[in-house]
């Protein structure tokens, strides 16, 4: 008798813009067996990024067509570009047994989630809203004004935190790393992963990002 091939597991990695999830993508690729799904997107590529690596760089028009013809699982824009998931690689790698990675914003991971119930849903997070802005600063690569943009999105996508499975803190790389395919293969196990997280740290995160959405302009 055949023995009934494994599917494999999507893991969606969310987060705030300079939580750290394209580090620790990488760094859990270098170091595990997973398949990333590589998402496409609008937005111009950065120093060292590379076409159908880091994403699939698409211009608007092209991007729509691929919106009208849906070959898309989701799609979002996001500070004014496009980000989305082609359908195709995902599903065959899924089918074929893999486990499958996806880094994208909380707009997508809420519709991947109606379309995929058993993904795997990871909320990253630096330790503190100062940190997060230090990050953002310190890759010079966007102007005040796009920080701004990205701090204001933050304090949004902070509200969506309680949607997702496992809320883990960036802040040791290599530990992070760690407990990240560790939480991965408790779920292929059917076992539940427990992360004692500090819920007061997160609630002034939230608070950190409210007050500067409001209107003021340090943290």
């Amino acid at each position: 008798m055949t023995e009934e091939k494994k599917k494999g597991i999507l893991t969606v990695v969310s987060g705030f813009s300079g939580a750290g999830k394209g580090t620790l993508m990488k760094a859990l690729l270098a170091d595990y067996d997973y398949d990333l799904s590589v998402s496409a997107t609008t937005r111009a590529p950065r120093a060292r990024e590379v076409d159908g690596r880091e994403y699939f760089f698409l211009t608007r028009d092209a991007f729509e067509s691929m919106i009208n013809n849906g070959e898309f699982i989701e799609w979002a824009e996001f500070v004014g570009n496009y980000y989305g998931t082609p359908r195709a690689y995902v599903e065959e790698k899924l089918a074929a047994g893999r486990d499958v990675l996806l880094e994208i914003e909380v707009q997508g991971a809420m519709n991947i989630k109606k379309q995929f119930p058993d993904a795997l849903l990871v909320f990253v997070t630096p330790p503190s809203a100062e940190e997060l802005k230090r990050r953002l600063v310190n890759r010079g690569t966007e102007t005040e004004e796009v920080i701004a943009k990205r701090l204001s999105r933050a304090c949004e996508e902070a509200a969506w935190i309680e949607q997702y499975d496992i809320l883990l803190v960036n802040d040791d790389l290599e530990e992070c790393v760690r407990t990240l395919d560790t939480i991965i293969h408790d779920a292929i196990a059917g076992i539940p992963y427990e992360v004692s997280e500090n819920q007061a740290m997160i609630a002034e995160i939230r608070s950190q990002l409210e007050k500067y959405r409001l209107g003021g302009n340090e943290l």
